[in-house]
């Protein structure tokens, strides 16, 4: 079995964004601030209104807007450059952020779809890296499931051998439809 780690990037790059409108990033930072407010009101009632006014709205500036650029700014390029050990015949279709459950752990980096197996590479910022593949031929099946028993973002894949692997996704609808196609 080689490695290709020198393959060309022949499918659609995703590059790691948090990409919101401005109205959304106004409605968030407006119920982030109201929270906030809320929290200190009710924790701290010697505190003048006016204060809790101007820390929550600074709160809600900074967590909805500074925060999420701050975070691209320093670890954006290390979650984008993140790159599979592929085989030499073996090239990547499409690409998916996603996090991997490996215990109690949500270990975060990529999904990578190829012409021969589905690989997940974590980025180099959790306690447990490295790179999971799948075989096509080896998947069961694949479905949806609940994050938390509660938020329809998970997906499962469970193989021949009994082994389960639970992903979180964005728009697990259309990556499900994709690890779908592959499948097929």
């Amino acid at each position: 079995m080689k490695l290709n780690t020198n393959s060309k990037e022949s499918y659609t790059k995703k590059e790691f964004k948090y990409d919101l409108t401005w109205k959304q990033r106004i409605i968030q930072m407006v119920f982030t601030a109201l929270f906030y407010g809320l929290v200190l009101y009710f924790i701290d009632k010697t505190q003048n209104i006016k204060s809790i006014i101007f820390q929550a709205v600074f709160f809600g500036i900074f967590f909805n807007l500074l925060f999420p650029w701050l975070l691209n700014k320093m670890f954006g390029k290390r979650i984008d450059n993140i790159k599979p050990d592929l085989l030499n015949d073996e090239t990547v279709e499409e690409e998916i952020f996603a996090n991997l459950f490996r215990g109690l752990e949500a270990v975060g980096g990529k999904i990578f779809l190829t012409n021969q197996r589905l690989i997940f590479k974590s980025h180099s910022f959790n306690f447990q890296k490295g790179q999971t593949n799948i075989n096509y031929i080896d998947i069961d099946s694949v479905g949806k499931r609940k994050s938390a028993k509660l938020i329809d973002n998970g997906i499962r894949i469970i193989t021949k051998q009994g082994a389960k692997y639970d992903f979180v996704v964005n728009d697990r609808n259309i990556e499900l439809q994709k690890i779908q196609q592959k499948l097929s």
